[in-house]
């Protein structure tokens, strides 16, 4: 989702790269949406790997002037499918970053589930690092989706940092530790 309320879209996509850091390696971006994360990530990262549920919304980026660099970038690869799936088929610590920024709650509660999450900590390399977007903290529906989230990334593995400038927060992969 991008903002568009006091905030233009890149200024939006500027402050999610700015809270996940510099990407590098190779980067799974969960919902292409209008592209411009994934553009912006493939700048800096070898690889940029980008899902789309919808295909329709790839047809909307074709006619977006601002979105042809998903089209013509060397270093993104799109997918079509359903991020949860996707994910799944990543080996273990292959993913240097994610950007996960998933439709509303209400649309896709598996993609804000404790199962994601623990696939989230298994793909990403040690140290690895995962923005979330949650959306306003200061609003109702901001605050209950992001405690959750942060209770349960936190449950999976995660280090949590609050990145309210980006709506989201910045997850961090740490070890766990040998039962």
């Amino acid at each position: 989702m991008h903002r568009i309320k006091a905030i233009t879209p890149v200024e939006d996509t500027e402050r999610k790269m700015q809270a996940l850091g510099r990407p590098y390696g190779k980067v799974l971006d969960t919902a292409t949406g209008l592209g411009y994360t994934a553009i912006q990530a493939a700048k800096t990262a070898q690889r940029v790997i980008t899902v789309e549920f919808d295909p329709v919304v790839l047809s909307l980026c074709r006619a977006n002037p601002w979105s042809q660099e998903l089209f013509t970038h060397p270093r993104i690869v799109q997918v079509i499918g359903d991020s949860w799936d996707i994910a799944a088929l990543f080996p273990d610590g292959s993913l240097n970053a994610i950007i996960h920024d998933p439709p509303m709650f209400n649309l896709a509660g598996h993609l804000y589930s404790q199962a994601l999450y623990e696939t989230f900590h298994r793909i990403l390399k040690e140290n690895g690092r995962l923005y979330h977007y949650i959306g306003d903290p200061d609003s109702r529906s901001g605050a209950s989706v992001g405690r959750g989230v942060v209770d349960r990334l936190t449950q999976s593995g995660f280090t949590v940092i609050p990145k309210g400038a980006a709506f989201g927060v910045l997850a961090k992969r740490i070890a766990r530790g040998l039962p």
